[in-house]
């Protein structure tokens, strides 16, 4: 089971702040079940550091003792427009993929949906597969999930973070992750772990909602 989405690096964003918390944070991966991790840092104000994020990936790889771990960003689209589309996506795409996992912002109306589109036609015409982080947590989604199935249409995958199971990081995301999991909307479903107890909840999200989602993955 790869988990497609987490903030395992050590000492780089609002996740693992150590080394050690890093390895528990692997050893509750293992526990939930899962085989292989790609580390997802923010690439967002103020956390981004290309290189110290690279730098930290070389450390938790060399400590993993071979656990399977590869290296990719949760890209921010205000971020990604800041820096530049054709600049910066050949450097945050995952390593030897070609997945793009692309974070819309939280607060986002519906209006947004129409520079986002063309924002995911530039990834994808850059031969990008897009990859919607935690669809549940962006209020105009809230609002109308037909901006889900719009995001689906395009060509994008959807990616639930498993602490929806609790009520989310923002403490609205479950009715709406629920709701996109019945209409079988989701692809993957992914830890978004900042630190080792957030594991449970994978753990929890698979076995209660894997079934639910169009040739699921994980």
């Amino acid at each position: 089971m790869r988990d497609l989405h987490c903030h395992i690096l050590p000492a780089v964003d609002d996740g693992s702040q150590s080394l050690e918390q890093s390895l528990e944070m692997l050893e509750a991966a293992r526990a939930a079940g899962v085989t292989s991790i790609v580390c997802t840092p923010h690439c967002r104000s103020p956390y981004f550091d290309y290189e110290a994020m690279w730098q930290s990936f070389e450390t938790l790889k060399q400590a993993a003792g071979g656990f399977p771990l590869t290296m990719g960003f949760e890209v921010n689209h205000t971020k990604l427009l800041e820096l530049g589309v054709e600049q910066w996506a050949p450097y945050l795409g995952f390593d030897g993929t070609g997945e793009f996992l692309l974070e819309l912002d939280t607060h986002c109306s519906e209006r947004d949906f129409d520079e986002y589109e063309r924002t995911i036609y530039a990834l994808q015409g850059m031969g990008y597969d897009v990859i919607i982080a935690h669809p549940e947590r962006y209020r105009a989604i809230q609002e109308n999930i037909e901006l889900a199935r719009r995001l689906l249409r395009m060509g994008c995958k959807l990616q639930a973070s498993a602490d929806f199971i609790a009520g989310g990081r923002l403490g609205r995301e479950k009715k709406p992750a629920i709701k996109m999991f019945d209409e079988m909307l989701y692809r993957y479903i992914a830890s978004d772990a900042h630190r080792p107890e957030h594991y449970a909840y994978l753990a929890k999200a698979c076995s209660e909602f894997r079934c639910r989602g169009a040739h699921m993955r994980v």
